[in-house]
Order: structure tokens, then C-alpha cells, then sequence
């Protein structure tokens, strides 16, 4: 089974870091997919107090209970911070999304024994795999 297969099949709580209020963002696209396929979708925006009806999060620390998929709509250059606090708050997979790529980020979860998926779309991938 790949890293993709498996975390889309095996985890159900995501955190969506940089989900935009505004619908007609990709973040907001994937994050309602997500949900209406029965993810638990926690948004992480600094900004935003709420974000379709769900609390939003300063950041990964703040968000009570268990992570298990962080998935990344920020720029390749903000990536590293966020694995470090994936790794800090026990997530069992690193997602970054269509043109988010940090290979050094990658491969500091990879050594902390996350998953990790990089340059690819969640909601594609789980869309392809339930075809």
C-alpha cells in the first residue's frame, strides 16, 4: 500500500493549514470535499475565527486531541515549521498540496516516521482511489 493509499484510508482527522474562508479558494474546495467525505476537517488559519461552521486554529498546537493528517495549502518556504509542530503534536502524516514541495521538511517526518505525500492533491487522490 502506498503513503497515499494508506493515509487515505487509514486516518480520519485532518488539519487543513492556510484554509481560506473564501469559497472559491482551492484550500476551501478540498477542505468541503474532505468533510462531505466524512473527514474530520479542524481548519488551522490565524486569521479566521471559524471557517464553514468548524473553529479555526491559531496553529497545530492549539487543536485539541489527536492529528492525524496535516494537510498544507502554504508555500514550499512556510513548510518547515509546520512539520516540526506535526511532529511535536504526534500526526501520523504530512499532506502538501498540488505545488508544495520542501524536501527537507519531507524528510525530517519521514525520519520521524510520518507519512508523507508532497505535490499532490488530497481530494484528487481520494477521488481517484473511490473511483
Amino acid at each position: 500500500m502506498s503513503d497515499i493509499e494508506g493515509i487515505l484510508i487509514g486516518f480520519r482527522r485532518v488539519a487543513v493549514v492556510g484554509l481560506s474562508p473564501k469559497a472559491y479558494r482551492p484550500s476551501y474546495g478540498v477542505a468541503s470535499y474532505l468533510k462531505d467525505q466524512g473527514f474530520e476537517v479542524m481548519p488551522v488559519n490565524p486569521s479566521a475565527i471559524e471557517i464553514m461552521g468548524l473553529k479555526s486554529y491559531p496553529d497545530l498546537r492549539s487543536i485539541p486531541g489527536p492529528v492525524e493528517i496535516v494537510d498544507i495549502f502554504r508555500r514550499s518556504e512556510d513548510v518547515g515549521s509546520i512539520v516540526e509542530d506535526a511532529i511535536a503534536i504526534g500526526a501520523k502524516a504530512v499532506w502538501m498540496q498540488d505545488g508544495v514541495v520542501n524536501e527537507q521538511a519531507a524528510k525530517k517526518a519521514r525520519e520521524a516516521g510520518l507519512k508523507v505525500v508532497m505535490n499532490e492533491c488530497m481530494m484528487r487522490e481520494h477521488h481517484r482511489l473511490n473511483a
